[in-house]
C-alpha cells in the first residue's frame, strides 16, 4: 500500500458531519488480488499482520474523527463559523504528508539501547516512527483530557490553542498513517498485500465512527436518557475528558506491545531510493505536462460542493436536528460505503476511468443544490422533525455519500492506471496528496464566508420602550437592534441583554450557491472536457524519463 492512499473528504455525511471515507488508490488491483486469495486461506502470519493493521488504523481514526468530526460540532455551541475555519486549519497535515513521507521512508534505526538498564529493543524503519508517534499522541490525548472540557467551553478565547493542539494531533496521526501504510508491505506477504487496504479502510472507518457516532450518542444526555438507562439523569455516559483518557490509554498500551513483543521483518532486500532523490522524483513528475492539468483538477474540483460538505451537517444541528439522529444517519450510512466502494471500482476502468467520476461529479453538485432546499423545509424549533423527513435526511445522506464514493474510487483507480509502476510509490503520493489537498485549502475561506454573508442582528428584548430608545439613538425608523448577531461574541452580547437573535440572511445560502455556481462553471468549461482528454492518454505519456528511474 502507497502513502495517502485514503482520502479524508467532508460531506454531511463525511465531513460537516463527519465521516470519513477511506478506501485504497490501488483498489482495482487490490480487488484482483483478493480474488485469487481468500481470507480464510490466508496464513496465521497474515492473519495476525492484517489484525494489526486494523488496530494500526483505527488508533489513527480516533484523532481524525475527533478533528474533521466531533470537535466541529462541540465547538458550533460556543464558537462562529469563522473560528471554526480556523479550526480547521488543524487538519491540513493530513493533506500535506507529502512533504516529509521520503524522510519517514528514510530514516529510521534497527535498535535502541536503554539508557542504564543497559537493555536493547529492537526497531526498524516502521517501528521507529510508529513507537514514538503513537505514544505522543497516547500521552497528549491523556494531558488533554484534564483541561479539554475547559478550553472547549471558553473556545471563542482558545480558538488558537485548540488548532494548534489538534494540528500538532493530526501532524502525528499523518506521520503514523506513512510508517503503517509502508509496514503493511512487509506485515502480510505478497499474495495477500492487497487487503492491506482492506485493513485500512475498516480500520480508520471503525475509529472514525468510534470518534464521531459512538461518541456523540455516549455525549448525549438525550439519547442515554432515552435508549440507555433505566434511569434519567443529567450527565452523559462518556465525556469528551473521559473518552480522550480512554484513547490515550489504547494509544500506549498498544504501543508498548508493538515495542517489546512485535518483530519488524527485515527489508535488506528491498531496493530503496535516497531522500533526496525521492525529492528529485516528485519534482520530475511535475514537469509533466498531463500531471500539471490533473493537479489543476484536483486543486479546484472539490470548490463546488465545499460548503455542502463543510456546513450543510452543522445547519442540520442548527435547525434542530439532534447531533445524536445526525450521527445515526452516518452511522447508517456506512454498510453502503463498503458495499458502494465495491462497486465503484469495477466502473472505473480502461480508457474510460474518469467517466464514473465525471457523472457523481454532476451528482454531487446537484446534491450541493438540493441541500438548500432541504434545509429551508425543515420545521423550526419548537415542531419536532417529522419521521418522514427524517428519512429524507438520511435517504440524501446516503445518495450523498455514494456519490462521493464513486468519486474518490474512481479517481484513485485512475491514479493506479496512471502511475508509473517503477515510482508507483512517489507516484501514487503525490497525486494522492493533490487530491487531498484540493479538499482542504478552501474549507477555511468557505466557513469565513458563511458568517460573512450572514446578517443577523439582535432584537429588542420584549417589553422595552421602542419609542424611547429610539429617540436616545437618534433613530428615524422604529426599529431596534442591539447589535450584530452572527458571531458568537454577538450572540453572547444579544443574550446578556435579554435580546433574541433574529436572522435576516443566513450566510449558507449565499456561500453554497456561489461555491455550486463556481462548480458548474469550472466543470463544464474546465473539468469535464480535460478529464475526458486525460483518460484518453496512453499511460506511457505519464511515465518520467528512464533516467529517473534508475536507483
Amino acid at each position: 500500500m502507497k502513502h495517502d492512499q485514503e482520502e479524508v473528504t467532508l460531506r454531511p455525511a463525511d465531513a460537516a458531519t463527519g465521516k470519513v471515507v477511506s478506501a485504497s488508490s490501488s483498489v482495482s488491483d487490490a480487488s484482483e488480488e483478493e480474488s485469487s486469495s481468500s481470507f480464510q486461506a490466508m496464513s496465521r502470519g497474515d492473519k495476525q499482520g492484517f489484525l494489526l493493521l486494523v488496530l494500526l488504523y483505527t488508533l489513527q481514526g480516533v484523532p481524525i474523527g475527533l478533528a474533521f468530526g466531533t470537535m466541529p460540532f462541540l465547538l458550533r455551541s460556543h464558537v462562529g463559523y469563522a473560528e471554526i475555519g480556523t479550526f480547521m486549519l488543524s487538519t491540513y497535515p493530513y493533506s500535506l504528508k507529502l512533504l516529509w513521507s521520503p524522510i519517514v521512508d528514510s530514516l529510521f534505526v534497527k535498535e535502541w539501547r536503554v539508557p542504564l538498564l543497559g537493555y536493547t529493543l529492537s526497531l526498524g524503519r516502521r517501528k521507529s516512527w510508529v513507537v514514538p508517534v503513537q505514544l505522543l499522541v497516547g500521552i497528549t490525548l491523556f494531558v488533554l483530557s484534564y483541561f479539554v472540557d475547559s478550553i472547549v467551553t471558553r473556545s471563542v478565547d482558545n480558538i488558537y490553542l485548540i488548532t494548534l493542539i489538534f494540528f500538532v494531533l493530526i501532524f502525528m496521526a499523518a506521520t503514523q498513517d506513512i510508517a503503517v501504510d509502508g509496514w503493511a508491505l512487509t506485515l502480510l506477504s505478497d499474495e495477500n498485500v492487497g487487503y492491506a487496504s482492506t485493513a485500512q479502510t475498516v480500520g480508520i472507518n471503525i475509529g472514525y465512527f468510534m470518534s464521531f457516532t459512538v461518541f456523540l450518542a455516549l455525549n448525549s444526555v438525550e439519547t442515554c436518557n432515552k435508549y440507555l438507562r433505566f434511569q434519567h439523569k443529567n450527565t452523559p455516559i462518556l465525556s469528551l475528558s473521559g473518552y480522550l483518557q480512554i484513547c490515550g490509554a489504547c494509544f500506549i498500551l498498544l504501543t508498548l506491545w508493538l515495542l517489546f513483543f512485535q518483530p519488524e521483518k527485515s527489508e535488506e532486500d528491498e531496493e530503496e531510493m535516497g531522500l533526496m532523490e525521492v525529492y528529485n522524483v516528485i519534482w520530475r513528475i511535475c514537469k509533466l505536462k498531463h500531471v500539471q492539468q490533473l493537479i489543476i483538477i484536483h486543486m479546484i474540483c472539490k470548490l463546488g460542493f465545499q460548503a455542502f460538505d463543510a456546513v450543510h451537517g452543522l445547519k442540520l444541528v442548527e435547525h434542530g436536528l439532534g447531533k445524536e439522529d445526525l450521527a445515526f444517519a452516518v452511522l447508517i450510512d456506512f454498510p453502503f460505503q463498503i458495499v458502494f466502494g465495491y462497486l465503484a471500482a469495477s466502473w472505473s476502468k480502461g480508457n474510460h476511468a474518469l467517466e464514473p467520476w465525471l457523472k457523481a461529479f454532476v451528482f454531487r453538485l446537484l446534491f450541493a443544490a438540493a441541500s438548500m432546499g432541504i434545509l429551508a423545509g425543515m420545521p423550526t424549533p419548537p415542531n419536532s422533525i417529522s419521521s418522514s423527513y427524517f428519512m429524507l435526511i438520511i435517504a440524501s445522506t446516503v445518495l450523498s455519500s455514494f456519490a462521493g464514493t464513486v468519486q474518490f474510487v474512481g479517481i484513485s483507480a485512475f491514479h493506479t492506471h496512471i502511475a508509473d509502476p517503477v515510482i508507483g510509490g512517489t507516484y501514487m503520493t503525490l497525486l494522492n496528496t493533490v487530491s487531498n489537498l484540493g479538499g482542504t485549502w478552501p474549507r477555511y475561506f468557505v466557513l469565513k464566508m458563511v458568517d460573512f454573508f450572514t446578517i443577523s442582528q439582535c432584537a429588542a428584548p420584549p417589553g422595552i420602550n421602542m419609542k424611547k430608545v429610539t429617540t436616545m439613538l437618534g433613530r428615524a425608523n422604529a426599529t431596534l437592534s442591539l447589535g450584530e448577531c452572527a458571531t458568537e461574541a454577538g450572540k453572547q452580547r444579544c443574550h446578556a441583554q435579554g435580546g433574541v437573535c433574529h436572522i435576516a440572511q443566513d450566510g449558507y445560502y449565499w456561500t453554497n450557491t456561489i461555491c455550486v455556481t463556481i462548480g458548474a462553471l469550472t466543470f463544464f468549461f474546465f473539468i469535464y472536457p480535460v478529464s475526458r482528454r486525460l483518460q484518453k492518454l496512453a499511460p506511457s505519456t505519464w511515465r518520467i524519463a528512464a533516467h529517473a528511474h534508475s536507483h
